[in-house]
């Protein structure tokens, strides 16, 4: 399992200078826009959504990334899988972009986040289109729009707007892997 973090945590290091002009110049604004307060980012990976947005803390199952985070003086904590390390109610919204794809049984950690969310906090999601979905091996379950509110729904929170990055026009979908849906979700 060290073999994969540490390849995991290579990957997300050299990723391209243009990826990471669109996420602090074009995602990220967008996705600050539905979130306040504090806020937990899980799966942070190599931090740069923690970076970008004061008032946001970072866990991830990565031993490598966390440590990398540590070491650029980022707040980000090691989680166990499927368990969250913060008290009940602690943040006002939760952020677990590209990270739902990759769990075949994502009912404990939703469990977690529903905890650790205050009441009437958000919970932002972000998964890949069917581009991106199918470039990845690690990807275990396909969410579409309804998909996905059916799933998150299932546990108590309620869908408030669903929305598509870079832009929404259904034929990226299929030709850019970088297209993701995004939905936003209020803890009832």
């Amino acid at each position: 399992m060290s073999d994969n973090y540490q390849a995991y945590f290579e990957y997300l290091k050299n990723r391209s200078r243009l990826g990471l002009l669109y996420r602090n110049f074009w995602l990220y604004p967008r996705i600050c826009g539905h979130l306040n307060g504090r806020v937990l980012d899980v799966g942070c990976g190599i931090g740069d959504f923690v970076k970008f947005r004061k008032q946001t803390t970072g866990t991830d199952i990565n031993p490598e990334t966390v440590k990398f985070c540590k070491k650029q003086g980022l707040d980000v904590i090691q989680m166990d899988i499927d368990r969250l390390p913060f008290l009940s109610g602690e943040f006002d919204g939760v952020l677990l972009d590209n990270v739902l794809e990759h769990i075949r049984s994502p009912k404990s950690l939703i469990e977690e986040i529903y905890r650790v969310l205050k009441p009437s906090g958000t919970f932002l999601i972000g998964v890949p289109g069917r581009k991106g979905y199918e470039k990845d091996q690690d990807h275990k379950i396909y969410y579409d729009q309804n998909k996905i509110v059916e799933t998150i729904s299932a546990y108590g929170f309620t869908n408030k707007k669903i929305f598509y990055m870079p832009l929404k026009f259904t034929i990226l979908d299929m030709h850019l892997s970088q297209f993701c849906l995004y939905a936003t979700f209020t803890r009832d």
